[in-house]
């Protein structure tokens, strides 16, 4: 299992919800962290949490609907001089749920795909060469399992594509120490999911973090987070053997 303590890593999304969560894990395995939110106030407290574990850490704002923000944080994030060699995509958006499907406007394709595909596409680009040139890094994009729900075509479409863009760039790294993969949280009561859901943030951990600490070189899985629920981090990463590749199962 990798031992990320003194490693950097960004998490998009973390100043709520299954962010907030996967930080706090982070932090206390000894991982410096860059914590991305949509406002730096809404960064006080996780950073505060996370610097009471001994990590460093740094914030960034940006709202990643805004293409042109998002390539400026990541300008933000080379300043601070550090090495990112894990990034946890988990910011998202649920745009609409439409009572008729067929009344879907085409501004949710536009502005899912650019929250939920594009931006962590951006921010996957950005950090990939450098960790492919030190030789070791771990990228966790997060998917959904959302099925026959027409009413959300923006936001499950967005989801889709990532799935398919990041699994097609797995492939190129697959067998090296540089693992790209997906994680399914669950439907958890978070802004995201709604106060409705059947699971706690909390039920996401430790799944969705099993992907920065797998150390055998396999890219292009995608853990489900409630299939790892109530193991210990040592017990899901042993787990996750069993979770197969889908690289060749895309096409």
């Amino acid at each position: 299992m990798v031992d990320v303590k003194g490693k950097w890593a960004l998490i998009t999304g973390a100043s709520r919800g299954i962010g907030y969560g996967v930080a706090l894990l982070m932090a206390e395995r000894g991982c410096n962290l860059i914590l991305h939110g949509r406002q730096e106030a809404h960064l006080e407290k996780v950073l505060n949490e996370v610097k009471a574990r001994g990590v460093e850490a740094r914030t960034v704002a940006c709202e990643l609907s805004d293409l042109n923000a998002v390539a400026g944080m990541l300008r933000r994030i080379d300043g601070l001089r550090v090495p990112v060699d894990i990034v946890l995509n988990n910011a998202g958006m649920q745009v609409a749920y439409r009572q008729d499907p067929l009344l879907t406007p085409p501004s949710d394709y536009e502005s899912s795909f650019r929250i939920n595909t594009i931006a962590p596409m951006m921010i996957t680009y950005h950090f990939l060469p450098k960790m492919a040139e030190r030789g070791f890094g771990r990228i966790v994009n997060t998917t959904s399992g959302i099925r026959r729900e027409p009413q959300q075509a923006g936001y499950s479409a967005s989801k889709a594509a990532l799935d398919k863009v990041t699994m097609d760039l797995a492939s190129v790294y697959d067998g090296t120490d540089v693992i790209l993969s997906l994680t399914d949280p669950g439907w958890c009561r978070t802004d995201l999911g709604g106060p409705h859901a059947p699971n706690s943030p909390e039920s996401s951990l430790p799944g969705v973090a099993v992907g920065v600490f797998v150390d055998d070189k396999r890219s292009g899985r995608c853990f489900v987070a409630p299939d790892f629920h109530g193991m210990t981090l040592e017990e899901a990463v042993a787990r996750a053997d069993a979770v197969p590749t889908y690289l060749g199962s895309l096409d």
